[in-house]
C-alpha cells in the first residue's frame, strides 16, 4: 500500500490500538433532517473531541464544521436516491475525487447493495472509485447492506458482501454485526471491518454490547451515528463507546461509566 494511502488510513484508524470510533453524521444524503441531527453543527460539535473520525457529506463539511478542526473526514461520495423511493440502491457517485482532495478528505466512502437491482452498478462504481483512490492515495470505505438491505443481516450474506467490496479493491469495508457468525464475516474479509451502529437501538446497554461484541469478533471498529447522538447523553455514550474500543472495557463496565456521569466530563 502506497504511503500516502497508509498515512491517511492510520489518521482513522488509530496505529496504537488498531481500532476506529467512528461517528457517522451523513444520514441527511438520503433522510433528510433526521432527528436530533436537524441543526448538524450543534449535533456535531460536542462530539467533534471524541470522535476518530467523521463519516459525512461535503455539504455539511463546508457549512457545519470548522476548518480549524483537526478531525479526519471519511468523505461520503455517492447518492442519488431519497428515502421516498422503494429502490435506495439506484445510486451513483456523486462527488468527485478532485474534490474530495479539496476538503482534504482522509477516505471516501460509498454503498455498495448486493443482492439489489441495482448491484451491477453499485458494484461496478466501486471498481472505478477505487482506481481514482489508488491515483490519489485515497483510501476507499465500501458501505454494505444498508437501507432496504437491512434485513439480510445473517452472516451468509454479510459476508458474501465484505468479501466482494475488499475484492473489488475496498480499502476497508462497513456493514452490520450479526450475530452468529461475525467472527467469520472478519475472518474472511482481507481488510479491516467497521461495524454499523445502525437504527437506534432500545437502550444504552444494547448499544455497549453490540460495540464490545463487534470488537470482540475482530472488528476494527464502529461507526456509529443515531445511536450516539439520538441518545439522552451524547457525549457519555461516544465516551462509553471509546472506553470499549481503545482501552478494553467491558459493556457493564462502560455502561457504569455512563450512568455514573463520567461521561459528562
Amino acid at each position: 500500500m502506497e504511503w500516502g494511502l497508509r498515512n491517511r488510513l492510520s489518521r482513522i484508524i488509530r496505529p496504537t490500538t488498531g481500532h476506529t470510533v467512528m461517528l457517522a453524521v451523513d444520514h441527511g444524503y438520503f433522510l433528510g433532517p433526521t432527528r436530533r441531527l436537524e441543526v448538524p453543527r450543534k449535533t456535531i460539535e460536542p462530539l467533534i473531541p471524541y470522535a476518530d473520525a467523521l463519516m459525512i457529506t461535503r455539504g455539511v463539511v463546508r457549512t457545519s464544521i470548522d476548518p480549524r478542526t483537526n478531525v479526519p473526514i471519511v468523505l461520503r461520495v455517492s447518492g442519488g436516491a431519497s428515502v421516498l423511493n422503494e429502490d435506495l440502491s439506484h445510486e451513483a457517485v456523486t462527488t468527485s475525487m478532485k474534490d474530495a482532495v479539496r476538503i482534504n478528505a482522509s477516505a471516501v466512502a460509498m454503498s455498495i447493495f448486493v443482492g439489489a437491482p441495482h448491484e451491477h452498478d453499485s458494484l461496478v462504481n466501486l471498481g472505478e472509485l477505487v482506481n481514482l483512490g489508488e491515483e490519489h492515495s485515497m483510501p476507499v470505505l465500501a458501505v454494505t447492506a444498508v437501507g432496504k438491505e437491512l434485513e439480510k443481516r445473517d452472516a451468509r450474506y454479510l459476508s458474501l458482501a465484505c468479501r466482494m467490496a475488499a475484492e473489488f479493491g475496498a480499502h476497508f469495508v462497513k456493514t452490520y454485526y450479526c450475530d452468529p457468525g461475525f467472527d467469520k464475516v472478519v475472518e474472511s474479509c482481507p481488510v479491516p471491518v467497521v461495524v454499523a451502529g445502525g437504527p437506534k437501538l432500545e437502550t444504552a446497554a444494547d448499544v455497549l454490547e453490540l460495540t464490545h461484541a463487534s470488537i470482540g469478533a475482530g472488528a476494527a471498529g464502529v461507526d456509529m451515528g443515531r445511536n450516539i447522538w439520538q441518545s439522552d447523553d451524547p457525549v457519555g455514550m461516544i465516551r462509553a463507546v471509546r472506553s470499549i474500543v481503545h482501552e478494553g472495557a467491558t459493556a457493564k463496565e462502560a455502561l457504569g461509566d455512563l450512568k455514573g456521569g463520567k461521561g459528562k466530563r
